[in-house]
């Protein structure tokens, strides 16, 4: 059975966004909001770990230097938010560039240890640097404006975050279908191989890492107006593990896999709000049952029933193949990781 192609599915996701917005109470907006900032996070990270195959356990540290630099420039420069939000992703892209010249040394675990120090120093920074960051006690953030318009209620902020996650997500498949998002494949899968074919494992290394903080830095920036306040523990180790969950419980190496992660694992863990006791416990069984039974995560675990399901209904394939759009690829295996 022929499946669909990237923009059916991408217009289908939009339109279903967009008519949510019509349908929803505030509240599910709100949380779609907030899945549509980790959504951009986690695009980012798995960038830099699904398709460059780099591990980091870091990235809310660039979440968090985006909130904070967006921040600082609305309230201390007075910077209209449309200007503040890519200066925001900038400034984590050039950390995330300084970052990645001294982890061109480091491979698997020790990369890993690497960004564990890089988020709870970040996270440290933040705490101490009360006459800037306001410390423990944070920074109250203005709601984002747009011209002379205020967007302040929940379905504007909803509808900004749909654009921005749209237009991010746009980006990420542009990146990963064009020669650079090739060469991140190939060094992922063999480096000595890439290398060979003439891919420099340090432009194309480093080059990751500041794509994956630019994404952390503009979703740290919509979060930071999303929410209207920011402070240190915000973006603590729990969230870098988080969107580690999510590109992991999505798929690696999958952008709508990505999507479905964020959406999945924002309204899974507040539907655990009240099991405060409990809630780490489920949550952790929860990750541990979908790597055991969906190793390749939500999305192609959806994409092998569909498949299953075109077997088993063989007499599907040809009004399939006369309503859908050209497949995709079917993901495989290459080395050490999934394409899509």
């Amino acid at each position: 059975m022929p499946r669909p192609g990237w923009a059916f599915w991408f217009g289908l996701v939009l339109g279903g966004g967009v008519a949510a917005s019509f349908l929803l109470p505030n509240y599910y907006l709100y949380l779609l909001s907030l899945a549509g900032v980790w959504a951009i996070a986690a695009l980012g990270l798995n960038l830099l770990t699904g398709y460059s195959g780099q591990i980091s356990i870091g990235h809310a540290g660039f979440v968090a230097i985006g909130a904070y630099t967006s921040a600082l420039l609305r309230l201390k420069a007075g910077f209209p938010f449309w200007a503040a939000l890519p200066v925001a992703g900038g400034v984590s892209a050039l950390i995330g560039l300084g970052l990645g010249l001294p982890a061109l040394r480091l491979r698997g675990p020790y990369l890993a240890i690497a960004t564990l120090g890089f988020v709870v120093a970040v996270e440290q920074v933040l705490d101490k640097w009360i006459g800037v960051t306001g410390g423990f006690q944070g920074l109250k953030v203005p709601r984002p404006t747009l011209g002379p318009l205020e967007v302040a209620d929940d379905r504007g902020l909803y509808a900004l975050t749909l654009i921005l996650t749209a237009l991010m997500t746009w980006l990420a498949v542009n990146l990963v279908r064009s020669a650079l998002g090739r060469a991140f494949i190939a060094l992922r899968d063999n480096e000595v191989a890439a290398q060979a074919a003439g891919i420099s494992l340090t432009r194309f290394k480093v080059l990751a890492f500041a794509l994956s903080a630019f994404y952390g830095g503009i979703a740290g920036g919509l979060y930071a107006h999303l929410v209207g306040f920011i402070s240190p523990p915000d973006f603590n180790l729990a969230v870098s593990i988080f969107l580690v969950s999510v590109i992991v419980v999505g798929g690696l190496a999958s952008i709508p896999g990505t999507l479905v992660g964020a959406v999945f694992l924002t309204l899974f863990f507040q539907r655990l709000s009240g099991w405060r006791d409990l809630r780490s416990v489920i949550y952790g069984l929860g990750l541990i049952l979908v790597v055991i039974f969906l190793p390749g995560g939500l999305w192609r675990g959806g994409q092998r029933i569909y498949s299953l399901w075109g077997r088993i209904h063989p007499g599907d394939r040809a009004r399939d193949s006369a309503t859908l759009s050209p497949p995709d690829p079917l993901p495989h295996k290459g080395g050490g990781g999934y394409v899509v």
